[in-house]
This record gives C-alpha cells, sequence and structure tokens, in this order.
C-alpha cells in the first residue's frame, strides 16, 4: 500500500501562526483535532509547526507524510457506540531544534506566528539555572522559549504587538503561570535587561490550561484491519475518545487571537480553571478510585464491568450524583452533564481499563482524590458520605493483598505496604477489626491527619470493613445499598 501523503490525500494551506512543542499522540489526537475543526468551520485560518522538544521524537516521521495522520475517535456518544476517523492536514512544517537551530530561531522572525502551545511531560516546566548557553539549542523547554522569544525581542527591536500567546497543555497545576514564572526567573539568571524582561512579563500573554481526552495512542493491535479499511499505509495514526474538554483560563487578548470556543467543541475560556479541575479529579479521577478495592474485590476486573455490574454501577452512580456533586461550585446542569459523561466514558467498548492499571499507588490517590470530598460533604451537609467511607473500608480490605486465594499485586509506596504487612500479621491472629481500622485511620504519614479525630468516620469504617471480611464483598454491598 503506498503511504499516506499529499500524493494520495488532499492537504490544504495557511498561514503558520501556531508553534507547537510537541509532537506526540496527546497533542495530534487533540489541540490538533481542534485546530483542525477551527479551521473547517471558519472561525480560524491558520496551521501549525511542529517543534520536536527532545533530542529524541518522530517529527522526520510526520514530516515524510506532509504532515498528514489519521485520528479515530471512538467511545460512547448519547448512549450508542461511535467510532469516526479522518485526516489532520493542520501540521505544514516540523522542526528538530537539536539538528536545525537556526532554521528554529527564523520562526521567531515570523509576522504570522501568533500561538505557542506545549506539551512536554509534567517535568518540561522546570527552571533549569544551568541552561543559559543559547549559542546553541538549550535543552530545557524554558530554555528553548527563552531563547526564541529572545530573539523575537531583538528581530522586532521590542515591538510592543509582537508578543505571543502562550498555552501550554503540561498537566501541572496553574501551568501558564508556572511558565511565566520559569521564563521570567531564567531570563534574570541568563542577565537580560529590565527592558526584555518588562516585554516577556507584560507583552506576551500566558494562560493556563486543563486538558481531558484519553488517547490510547497508535492502535497497535488492530493496525491490519486499519490498513485494510483505509487502504494506505500510516505510521502515525492515533486513537482518542469521543470526550474532550478543553478549559483556559480567560485571557482577553489569547481569547481573541485563538477563538478555540468557537468551533462548536466543548472548549471553554472560564474565569477560574480550579473547579473544572475539581470537577475532573473529584469526580472522574475521585470515582476511579472509589470503585476499584469495592469492584476488584467484588471479582470484577474492568472499569466498563463496574458500571455494567447492577449494583456496582448503582454504588458508583449515588457517590458521584449524591456526594461527589454536592461538594463542587459549578452549575448543576454542567455537573450533571460531565458526571453522565464520565459514565459513559467508562463504558466505552473500545477501550479495556483494567482496574489494577488504576489500582497503583490507591493510598495517596484516595488522599488526594477523595479525602477532599469527604471535608467538603462534611462541611456542607453535616454528616459523612457513606460511600466514600465504604470504598476506604474495602481499600483497607485490598490491602490485605487476597482476593480470594488470589495473590493481589499491589504496588504503592514500601511503607506503606509494609505498615499493612504487620497490620495484617497481627490481625490474622487477633481478628480484631477495631484495632485494624485504627491504626490504618490514625497513620497520618498515609492520610496527612488522624481520621478517627472526625466524629463517627471510626465507627463507620469499622463498620463496613466488618461486613466486608464476615460477608464478602458482594453481600456486604447488597446490605450497605439495601438490596
Amino acid at each position: 500500500m503506498e503511504q499516506l501523503s499529499k500524493k494520495i490525500c488532499e492537504k490544504k494551506t495557511s498561514k503558520i501562526k501556531v508553534m507547537q512543542f510537541g509532537e506526540g499522540n496527546f497533542l495530534r489526537a487533540f489541540v490538533d483535532w481542534i485546530i483542525q475543526k477551527m479551521n473547517d468551520k471558519g472561525v480560524y485560518d491558520g496551521h501549525v509547526v511542529v517543534v520536536q522538544p527532545m533530542p529524541m521524537g518522530r517529527v522526520a516521521d510526520i514530516e515524510k507524510q506532509d504532515g498528514l495522520y489519521t485520528l479515530y475517535l471512538q467511545g460512547i456518544d448519547k448512549g450508542e457506540p461511535v467510532r469516526s476517523h479522518e485526516v489532520i492536514d493542520v501540521l505544514d512544517d516540523f522542526i528538530n531544534p537539536f539538528t536545525q537551530y537556526e532554521k528554529y530561531l527564523k520562526y521567531a522572525e515570523s509576522e504570522d506566528l501568533e500561538v505557542v502551545i506545549s506539551n512536554t511531560t509534567e517535568a518540561g516546566i522546570a527552571l533549569d539555572p544551568n541552561d543559559l548557553d543559547f549559542s546553541k539549542c538549550p535543552t530545557s523547554f524554558p530554555g528553548k522559549l527563552l531563547a526564541f522569544l529572545y530573539h523575537r525581542y531583538e528581530y522586532f527591536k521590542g515591538d510592543e504587538n509582537r508578543g505571543l500567546c502562550i498555552v501550554p497543555c503540561e498537566l501541572i497545576d496553574n501551568n501558564g503561570d508556572e511558565l511565566h514564572r520559569v521564563l521570567l526567573e531564567l531570563a534574570k539568571r541568563k542577565g537580560y535587561d529590565e527592558k526584555f524582561i518588562s516585554w516577556l512579563d507584560k507583552k506576551n500573554y500566558y494562560t493556563s490550561t486543563l486538558v481531558d481526552r484519553i488517547v490510547p495512542g497508535y492502535p497497535r493491535d488492530e493496525i491490519d484491519a486499519i490498513r485494510e479499511e483505509l487502504k494506505y499505509e500510516d505510521s502515525s495514526i492515533v486513537k482518542g475518545e469521543i470526550f474532550h474538554l478543553w478549559v483556559l483560563k480567560k485571557e482577553a487578548h489569547v481569547q481573541k487571537v485563538f477563538p478555540c470556543d468557537k468551533a462548536g467543541l466543548n472548549v471553554i475560556y472560564a474565569d477560574s480553571i480550579k473547579p473544572y479541575k475539581e470537577r475532573k479529579v473529584k469526580i472522574l479521577n475521585g470515582t476511579h478510585t472509589a470503585i476499584v478495592p469495592v469492584a476488584y474485590l467484588y471479582g470484577i476486573d474492568t472499569v466498563r464491568e463496574t458500571i455494567e455490574e447492577k449494583n456496582l454501577g448503582r454504588f458508583a452512580r449515588e457517590f458521584i450524583f449524591d456526594e461527589v456533586i454536592p461538594t463542587i461550585d459549578l452549575p448543576q446542569d454542567e455537573m450533571n452533564s460531565f458526571a453522565n459523561s464520565v459514565l459513559e466514558r467508562y463504558l466505552n467498548p473500545y477501550v479495556r481499563h483494567e482496574l489494577m492499571s488504576i489500582a497503583l499507588n490507591s493510598i495517596s490517590k484516595y488522599k488526594a482524590r477523595i479525602l477532599k470530598t469527604i471535608h467538603d460533604y462534611l462541611e456542607r451537609k453535616k454528616s459523612l458520605p457513606s460511600h466514600a467511607l465504604f470504598s476506604l473500608a474495602a481499600l483497607i480490605l485490598f490491602y490485605r493483598g487476597k482476593r480470594g486465594e488470589e495473590n493481589i499485586a499491589l504496588k504503592d509506596d514500601a511503607q506503606y505496604l509494609d505498615t499493612f504487612r504487620k497490620l495484617y500479621e497481627k490481625f490474622d491472629k487477633d481478628q480484631n477489626v477495631d484495632a485494624l481500622v485504627r491504626a490504618v485511620l490514625k497513620d497520618e504519614t498515609m492520610w496527612g491527619e488522624d481520621l478517627t479525630l472526625i466524629p463517627g468516620f471510626e465507627k463507620k469504617v469499622a463498620q463496613y470493613f466488618a461486613d466486608q471480611w464476615n460477608l464478602g464483598m458482594v453481600q456486604a454491598l447488597k446490605k450497605f445499598l439495601g438490596e
């Protein structure tokens, strides 16, 4: 079969207005797809130059296909399985700055360039105080970007209208603010004058973002069938779920120059990203963490099977709608819509999401994702959220490391695993549920606080644990739900 290229697929052209640091699956299945939709719907007229942020990367492979690649989107939409594919054609130029540094800096002279987008991993936005030699390609992403912006400042003689919109997608809190801070610190360490630092600070436009789309990536297990379907070779195929969400903190200039919220997609410019981040962590991630020990000890192995099972599905829905949603300050209709979309994502027939893959580091995940819900619920409702506590009891039982006669491959901080090992050695001798639960809940190294100090907390968890231990998870859950 012939390889995908301009020879067999039409490719539109446009001015290059976006510089993108990163050529990985996520950006191509998310941001580049959004830019494609913006162009297709006439709300934007701009294409992308891709910069490879690491010495090893795939820009050369994508360039061989003239920047064209196939995106498959699969999932549940309005209750029905949906699977579609399209060729994305907005990537027009490619740079490996480690071998093409002059070409990279030349783009700083572009009058068309307006936006910088990045996804260089969570570690990408970090200060390297020694990354100061800009005579060659800097090692760090902030170093590369600072060298680029300084060249732009010099070329345009400090023109206040030549600053760029800087839109990072790295998965860290306040990513735009953090990149802004690191650039300013690096510029000071580099010894740049105050005029440039002021231009860098005030005449470039930084916005923080929250991104959400599951991107499994290259469909290796399906590639033979896909080749037959497409009738061409494509080494850069990428697969993603239907669901997508991009929240950008409002910044007037960025919103004007880059109107990604005008393409009819799930893209929002918001006054604050915080409630959307809280919503994602509490509902999507928190529900994952809540269901894992309950469902796994129930005898289930995947997220989809969990939601499909009558009692487990009910448990998950009640946790979300009765305990989590009341703790988040967003409009009720938005919350319900997001919650239902999460449940659809869980039911995606095209993704097999193993519970044990989510179980990694469950102690810290429970602390980060569910403890805040418990405290917020207690503050607002003046009572304890029972589903969250039933899940915690199941988590304690899960860390015994047994499902029937089967050993559970627990993966967590060695200190936590050692603590549970010792506690269960003692429990196996004395069968004292209260002592076991109390010891776990009092461990501030796990939870950052003594949970036994919350009135009624210890008693409820101990009762749920006793039911799960004595009845088994299936019967204990039925009792909990009043079945």
